[in-house]
């Protein structure tokens, strides 16, 4: 059977999956740092933010294969490809459940940090608009949800090398170039994920980064001036 290259993962995609990894290697390295990384810290948290409000909105108007309709499968799609009936390109019904996974855990762990404090120097930036105790108890979920992250993220690289090594099907490569090389001649090359998708999706992703930076706490009031006398 003759083999055909499509576009599979558009540009907007390959680069969000990059510089998530990047972004979340580097908040693990910060935090375990500690001290004054942990401006940093809270800097990546931010833009993580970004990246995660761009990841939703895309998915719902990013081309064919990042859209979440296209890959988000029930529970019949996942029978079918545990008993090797699936066929398809991008995300498979079960490792769609992995990304929507890692995509709410990472959700909820910086909704979270926005809101931490670590007791010594760093306050989250959004940590005026909660009280002590509430930060608190924020911290504590923050802290205890990163091993599920190293879990899901163990998860992840375990798949990869599995499609690799056992199934001679390289996921890694689509990611970076953008293409793929497919049996199946009716499946086609992703369409959509135009302009002003893009224009959207990053705008939203820019308000998001900016509430989290602190944008929606009001400003302390102005400080009460005594008398000279």
């Amino acid at each position: 059977m003759s083999i055909k290259k499509i576009r599979l993962w558009d540009l907007p995609t390959r680069i969000f999956h990059w510089s998530l990894f990047l972004l979340v290697m580097a908040a693990i390295v910060t935090v375990k740092i500690g001290g004054n990384a942990m401006v940093w810290h809270g800097r990546i948290g931010v833009a993580i933010v970004g990246l995660l409000a761009f990841r939703i909105v895309w998915g719902l108007v990013g081309s064919t294969y990042a859209r979440f309709a296209n890959f988000v499968r029930g529970p019949g799609a996942i029978r079918a490809y545990l008993q090797g009936r699936w066929k398809g390109v991008g995300h498979n019904p079960l490792g769609a459940l992995s990304v929507l996974a890692l995509l709410g855990l990472l959700v909820f762990q910086v909704s979270t940090g926005l809101f931490a404090n670590d007791d010594i120097s760093f306050n989250g930036p959004l940590y005026p608009l909660v009280g002590k105790d509430t930060s608190d108890w924020l911290s504590g979920l923050h802290n205890q949800a990163e091993w599920f992250i190293y879990g899901l993220i163990s998860l992840h690289v375990a798949a990869i090398v599995y499609y690799v090594r056992v199934k001679k099907d390289n996921i890694v490569k689509p990611m970076i170039t953008g293409e793929k090389q497919v049996r199946e001649h009716s499946v086609e090359s992703a369409r959509g994920g135009g302009i002003i998708a893009l224009v959207v999706a990053l705008a939203i992703a820019g308000g998001a980064a900016w509430a989290a930076s602190g944008g929606i706490v009001p400003p302390p009031p102005p400080p009460v001036e005594t008398p000279a006398w």
